[in-house]
């Protein structure tokens, strides 16, 4: 036997020198080694005093083997194998050697061989076992372990009990873990938190709640557990009712409660307290890392200051895998997608950290937001190609929300078919939102019913499927997905707003008039909507329910909570004041469009994030540049909608910049104005009907502000020009008229004053002109020629 041992050993090595060796030298020894080589060394001293058998010596080398850091567990079984008769304290550190290694069903199968062999166990065996159970959610073995532990007698146990109830929490074995805690003969601070924490685990926040008031003391785990367990269920009021609790308590606020509390000022939009929170952390040294300064980015993110969020990002001394993806992230959600790009680039360059699957996800999702396409599909395959990071759902997911809102339904439906594995949820619901937007009522209707199938209590597909056959006017199909809903009891979750006002947190819901201000903040907003109608805005109610009067419709829509969250944000703010809005909803098309024109008539900027990202209203423009969700400039649509019904080809110029195309003979549209309030837009639809058509790509790229393009339908070329109003010059009016000739159709133009006359003079070698005055309202002489 001794041979064998020793050929476990490799010869002593002369670089260091062992002192000289007794038995009891040897085992203190074998205490203070930091390396294998150091063990091995005194393994063989331990072999030539004849202890090789010893459970005292050998316990002493497997515990080193199979627990510290520079073990080996592989040896620690070897020399265990060796050991004719191993008693408990062996047993003990090979059964936690390994849980460490995360060996969970080896940890069992040790300890059933611990009984077979009838070595009794002790108060040292059973927290390894216990947690074993519980890692590899052995529901049964977990019970009969329990039955052991009061079979040898450690039903008091404080340590075993705790065990006892973290495993049956991660079972859900609630009224069980309650049992054990109940019966414990002294609960320690550990039981109480752990207790708390389980509850909160299944978000039965009100139980966790309970336990917490009954607790005799708390510290700052405890406080944060209850702050924490509120945060995870939305529960964002209440965690900051817990965090001035714990202040007036004089509770420690350690790095732990900071990283809950920041967590909840993100979801409320707080950002002066998030930012007191912030100050609290430099002042007090508490040590930023990496969760922490994650939290921070993400908080200065997700609450509308991106440029904070790179100031701290910059900031830091060293960059974790989750600081680069935090700040990635939040790029993507202000739909700056080149910046996000750009910050990937800075990554690699530095080459400190390695991009991960979190970060090519927030990569797409920026492509996504903004509308790259080519870059979104590099990307795609970068991921692969370069990092060797296959590609996951949620990659799928943002690659078909890129394709979709191009309008590249086909494209995102075949990737789609080609996945590895089943499309989720999400990956369809990316297709059904590209669906209503672009109105591919067949399609979506498919997808819609599929994502229904594999998320029958999530309220937002039927909402979404229910639009889009309200988009189409087919009312009894919206009622059907009604009745469904109710018949499964699925209830829509209600939208609110929140707007920051010093320091204090504003919620509104649709209609609501429970605030303190209510008359003033609907006096102020009936001023705002007049302002509004006066430049010609008219709400659409396509996709309202249908059972009501449009004059009731358009009332839903007035009193929307956004536009409510604003009134109140302009009443109690100077001129010129950022207004911060935060919504749980995706913004409405009207809300959308109102917010462009008030950012306009009141010259303010106003941020809002919505459920998937932020838009910067600002001067009549939104930051997504109304890529997002296809929204149609609806104030132009309403003043010049009916400008143009009857002409065979339109050319329109307005002040918020769109472009407008309709050829009865070549494009079957769903409406005879093409209409897009952006660049991005109005390239991505034109793209799309051009495809439905089976017309020509387009033949150059809008990238620039003043881009005249050909594209050619059937062999019909048309000339699509963009420019906004405020930089059209005499000039460039006259330059761009004299490509008019070339066309035989009809056309409308809208022009300024200022190049009314210069457009006269080229335009009257054309027959049969007609001019319309007065100005229409917008400064804008209406011209129309046939």
């Amino acid at each position: 036997m001794a041979s064998s041992v020793q050929q476990l050993l490799p010869a002593t090595p002369t670089s260091i020198v062992l002192p000289k060796s007794t038995h009891h030298t040897t085992l203190f020894g074998l205490g203070s080694c930091s390396t294998m080589g150091e063990l091995k060394q005194y393994h063989s001293q331990i072999i030539r005093f004849g202890l090789s058998h010893e459970n005292d010596a050998m316990g002493r080398v497997i515990k080193f083997c199979a627990i510290s850091k520079s073990g080996d567990l592989r040896y620690a079984l070897r020399v265990f194998h060796m050991m004719p008769h191993p008693d408990a304290f062996i047993y003990n550190v090979i059964i936690r050697g390994h849980l460490q290694h995360q060996l969970t069903r080896d940890c069992i199968l040790f300890y059933l061989q611990m009984l077979r062999e009838s070595v009794t166990p002790n108060r040292f065996t059973f927290p390894s076992v216990i947690r074993a159970c519980c890692v590899d959610y052995a529901v049964e073995k977990g019970k009969q372990v329990h039955a052991h532990v009061l079979k040898f007698g450690f039903g008091s146990d404080g340590v075993i009990q705790n065990n006892l109830i973290h495993m049956y929490m991660n079972f859900q074995y609630l009224e069980e873990a309650r049992q054990v805690f109940d019966w414990m003969p002294h609960q320690d601070i550990v039981s109480w938190t752990t207790l708390i924490s389980g509850y909160s685990q299944w978000g039965c926040v009100d139980e966790a709640f309970e336990v917490f008031e009954l607790m005799p003391e708390r510290n700052s785990v405890s406080w944060n557990t209850m702050i924490a367990a509120n945060v995870r269920s939305n529960h964002f009021q209440e965690a900051f009712a817990l965090f001035d609790r714990m202040q007036s308590e004089k509770a420690v606020l350690d790095k732990y409660v900071a990283a809950s509390m920041l967590s909840a000022c993100t979801g409320l939009g707080a950002v002066k307290q998030g930012e007191w929170i912030h100050g609290h952390i430099d002042k007090n040294d508490i040590k930023l890392d990496s969760k922490l300064a994650t939290a921070i980015i993400d908080m200065y993110c997700k609450c509308g200051y991106i440029d904070k969020a790179f100031e701290v990002f910059n900031g830091l001394a060293h960059k974790g895998i989750s600081s680069w993806n935090s700040m990635i992230g939040g790029l993507a959600l202000h739909g700056k997608g080149m910046a996000a790009i750009e910050l990937l680039k800075e990554m690699e360059r530095q080459a400190m950290v390695t991009p991960d699957f979190i970060t090519f996800v927030n990569v797409l999702s920026a492509c996504a937001h903004s509308g790259l396409v080519e870059e979104g599909r590099h990307y795609f395959r970068y991921m692969t190609e370069v990092h060797g990071i296959e590609p996951g759902s949620e990659h799928f997911g943002c690659m078909v929300d890129i394709l979709g809102r191009a309008g590249l339904l086909e494209e995102a439906r075949d990737l789609i078919n080609k996945m590895p594995m089943i499309p989720d949820a999400s990956v369809l619901g990316a297709l059904l939102g590209a669906c209503r937007i672009h109105g591919e009522i067949k399609l979506g209707e498919q997808i819609g019913q599929k994502v229904i199938e594999l998320e029958p209590h999530n309220s937002g597909r039927y909402v979404l499927l229910a639009n889009i056959y309200a988009d189409a006017g087919r009312w009894e199909d919206v009622a059907t997905v009604r009745k469904l809903m109710n018949d499964r009891g699925v209830k829509k979750a209600p939208g609110f707003s929140r707007i920051e006002l010093d320091g204090v947190v504003n919620e509104f819901i649709a209609g609501g008039r429970a605030h303190p201000q209510a008359q003033e903040i609907y006096a102020k907003l009936d001023e705002v909507l007049e302002h509004v109608r006066k430049v010609g805005f008219v709400s659409t109610t396509d996709g309202v329910v249908n059972d009501i009067e449009e004059e009731e419709r358009e009332k839903l829509l007035y009193y929307h909570s956004e536009k409510l969250a604003i009134a109140l944000g302009l009443l109690k703010t100077k001129h010129g004041e950022t207004l911060h809005i935060t919504k749980n909803l995706r913004v409405c098309k009207d809300c959308h469009t109102v917010s462009k024109l008030i950012s306009k008539i009141y010259d303010r900027e106003i941020i809002v994030r919505d459920r998937s990202r932020f838009h910067h209203f600002r001067e009549g423009e939104c930051s997504c540049n109304d890529y997002c969700s296809g929204f149609v400039d609806m104030a132009s649509k309403s003043i010049i909608g009916k400008l143009a019904e009857n002409l065979s080809c339109g050319w329109l110029l307005s002040s918020v910049g769109f472009i407008c195309i309709y050829d009865p003979e070549t494009s079957p549209l769903p409406f005879p104005l093409l209409i897009a309030s952006s660049r991005v837009e109005f390239s991505l639809r034109m793209k799309n009907y051009l495809r439905r058509t089976t017309c020509a790509e387009l033949g150059t790229d809008i990238s620039y502000l003043l881009s005249p393009f050909l594209c050619t339908c059937r062999g019909r070329c048309l000339k699509i020009l963009q420019i906004p109003m405020s930089e059209v010059t005499d000039k460039m009016v006259e330059k761009h008229t004299e490509s008019l000739t070339d066309i035989s159709v009809g056309y409308s133009l809208e022009i300024p004053s200022k190049g009314l006359q210069s457009f006269a003079k080229r335009s009257e070698s054309l027959s049969h002109l007609e001019r319309k005055m007065p100005l229409n309202g917008r400064g804008l002489h209406q011209v129309q020629l046939q």
